[in-house]
């Protein structure tokens, strides 16, 4: 236990070096901070405050990710006088990059979303979550659902306290029998030993397979067992999509060149081996069902996280107002659509009835 706050410490100072450059447009520079979370991790975050009135959002991003990723949410809602919390979440951008994996337990990373909500003084927030984000909205969900009026999920949904029962290669034999390919097959390459140094060595064709123009390309290139490896290691390319400037794409590669990918992909080995599935145990049962209004903004182009199954997910463990929009896009859906979504998310919000 020693061992692992000492490293988590020195890499906690280290990190600072990959925050958002100060002159990066929609953030701004002077509402970025740093906390030094309970169990003694570094978090940097954005926090812009709420106007009179007005609540607060909390935008988790996912793999492989920084704050950056909400950078149209950012423009649209700041100027709406909402209040945001955007952190890099643990692993990426500014924030510590523990190398255990035992770090990235939901229950501990909900802890410290918390207690930046603490220092913030927020008691009463919306939830919105992308990809492993959206794992992490659920979870906070289950543990302090007292602090939020609502939860938003896109492209991945809510994982259930009994989503990680069955073990990774169940998961995998069973996709493939209704799916006819592994859609979770990939985590098996970010799971295994180099595969952060394969990607960085590689981190064009990375890139360029983790935002396809084409996301159908994922069905045999991305997501089955072995694809995604072969993909990397042997440099292969295809047409990024439009939806990332290749600006941005500069910004995002170096953002992640400079942070490394062994500390994020920790995020896949809590899932493919016990740790995610042994920490879902202390959740408490009656928090399972959620009980707030969701939003849930569905990706029919993203073929791993697959609409209509997680659509049917969501419907089983929701006990509550669900909205559910479907849209036109591959996983990044708050970059390619991101009016469509900026929109109904404003529709959503304002319909809800949240004490501010």
């Amino acid at each position: 236990m020693l061992s692992r706050f000492l490293a988590a410490f020195s890499l906690a100072a280290a990190s600072l070096a990959t925050s958002l450059p100060a002159d990066l447009p929609p953030f701004n520079p002077s509402l970025f901070k740093d906390l030094n979370v309970t169990r003694g991790l570094v978090y940097h975050y954005y926090a812009s405050p709420a106007e009179t009135g007005k609540p607060t959002i909390v935008f988790l991003h996912g793999f492989p990710s920084t704050s950056y990723d909400w950078r149209h949410q950012v423009s649209f809602f700041q100027d709406k006088g909402y209040g945001l919390i955007i952190p890099d979440m643990l692993g990426y951008g500014g924030t510590a990059k523990p190398l255990e994996p035992e770090a990235y337990a939901s229950s501990l990373i909900s802890k410290d979303i918390i207690d930046i909500l603490d220092a913030e003084g927020l008691q009463q927030s919306i939830l919105v979550g992308h990809d492993w984000g959206s794992k992490v909205v659920g979870r906070l969900a289950n543990y302090f659902p007292e602090y939020f009026s609502s939860y938003a999920f896109l492209a991945v949904g809510y994982f259930s306290p009994n989503s990680f029962e069955v073990p990774y290669p169940e998961k995998n034999n069973a996709s493939r029998a209704v799916l006819g390919y592994e859609n979770i097959g990939y985590w098996d390459f970010f799971s295994s030993e180099g595969a952060d140094q394969i990607i960085l060595n590689n981190l064009d064709s990375f890139f360029d397979i983790f935002f396809p123009q084409e996301t159908v390309l994922t069905i045999k290139d991305f997501a089955p067992l072995g694809a995604i490896g072969d993909f990397v290691s042997n440099g292969r390319r295809t047409t990024p999509g439009d939806f990332v400037a290749p600006e941005e794409r500069a910004i995002q590669m170096e953002f992640l060149r400079q942070g490394g990918f062994a500390a994020p992909l920790n995020w896949y080995k809590i899932v493919t081996t016990s740790i995610e599935r042994d920490d879902d145990q202390g959740i408490p049962s009656e928090n399972a069902i959620l009980k707030k209004p969701v939003f849930f903004g569905a990706a029919l182009r993203d073929y791993v996280g697959v609409a209509a199954i997680l659509i049917t997910s969501i419907l089983r463990n929701s006990n509550d107002t669900l909205t559910i929009h479907q849209y036109d896009s591959g996983h990044w859906v708050q970059l390619e659509v991101k009016d469509k979504v900026n929109n109904d998310l404003l529709n959503w919000i304002e319909g809800l009835e949240v004490d501010v």
